[in-house]
């Protein structure tokens, strides 16, 4: 995040919204994951896909859905 307000010549208001805005979103990400995986738990997931497999397939997912939001901006 640092990088970033430095390349982008932000003031430090500007920067400390940044931050701000990197935390929540991290966090949003994490409770999602989080959420998911406890979801994921329970679920009748076939053998090969248990474990990381089906952690990394998520990620995947969760990754593709928030590149959505990366027009929006």
């Amino acid at each position: 995040v640092a990088l970033l307000n430095i390349n982008k010549q932000h003031s430090f208001i500007e920067s400390a919204l940044y931050g701000f805005g990197a935390a929540a979103g991290f966090s949003l990400v994490l409770i999602l994951f989080s959420a998911m995986r406890e979801r994921l738990a329970v679920a009748d997931i076939p053998a090969p896909f248990q474990g990381s497999a089906i952690g990394m397939v998520t990620a995947g997912l969760m990754s593709l859905a928030f590149m959505g939001f990366a027009g929006l901006v």
